[in-house]
């Protein structure tokens, strides 16, 4: 059914009719194919239904990703539709968390974030208590605790007062060097504090304290140090969420869950 769907959508894409699909390692709600045809490749995206909040659905993902690929930002969108995402296959170096503390990284990084971050807004914000709501949703009868700590914890943050065009999901997998910065994966896209995107990079790679001052200085200039604190909110918003995502997930890694959830404030 899936491979008929998937026949369908490059019928729809000028020049890819007859290409040949690829199956990739897939996500949980969705089936992924390199597509190749003519020395050309793309990357086909196909969910189960309309995805439900806090992920956008495929064609605002697609609103947001066409606009940061004019902006070199990210690679070009060749379909979309409610449920299906055609991009081009970008060439390049997927970065690892090891990279984050490479050469000069952090600073380009920083640089391409400040792009990011000033691309138009999207029109759809990101409502952290409501995201946290749905996974606390799914996992009350397992991790009553954890799910009531992460709701208190993000229900407690006041809502961005400045929001910009925002990523949301910077994990290093999703960063490329092509050998410009680009970004993968736009689906939790939208406006948000700028600082949720700093703090993810911090936050999820555990970066040591002075390389997260080492981003701060290279996004905001000489008076990095000043947000120290307000990062520090954002870190302990993000690792709630992540918290809340990875107990919701069916293939919890259980060793990392309990990591996460260590350094979740009671």
């Amino acid at each position: 059914m899936m491979q008929h769907l998937a026949d369908s959508a490059l019928r729809k894409v000028p020049g890819w009719r007859g290409a040949t699909l690829r199956e990739l390692p897939g996500g949980l709600t969705n089936r992924s194919w390199l597509v190749e045809k003519d020395g050309k490749r793309a990357v086909l995206k196909i969910d189960d239904e309309v995805r439900d909040p806090p992920h956008g659905s495929r064609l605002e993902e697609a609103d947001v990703q066409t606009r940061a690929a004019a902006s070199g930002l990210a690679n070009v969108v060749l379909y979309a539709d409610e449920v299906t995402l055609m991009t081009e296959y970008v060439e390049g170096t997927v970065w690892e968390s090891a990279s984050l503390e490479t050469g000069d990284n952090i600073e380009r990084l920083a640089a391409a974030l400040r792009r990011l971050h000033a691309l138009p807004l999207t029109g759809r914000a990101f409502d952290a208590p409501a995201a946290a709501r749905g996974y606390a949703a799914q996992i009350e009868g397992r991790y009553p605790e954890l799910a009531a700590r992460c709701r208190r914890l993000i229900e407690s943050m006041r809502q961005p007062r400045n929001p910009r065009c925002c990523h949301n999901d910077l994990v290093a997998a999703n960063i490329i060097a092509t050998p410009g910065i680009m970004f993968l994966d736009w689906e939790y896209a939208c406006d948000n504090d700028p600082m949720f995107d700093l703090a993810t990079v911090v936050e999820h790679h555990d970066l040591p304290d002075e390389s997260a001052l080492r981003l701060l200085v290279a996004y905001f200039g000489s008076d990095g140090a000043r947000w120290l604190h307000e990062l520090a909110g954002y870190r302990r918003q993000y690792r709630a969420l992540y918290g809340l995502w990875l107990a919701a997930r069916p293939d919890a890694d259980v060793d990392e869950l309990q990591r996460v959830v260590a350094g979740i404030p009671i």
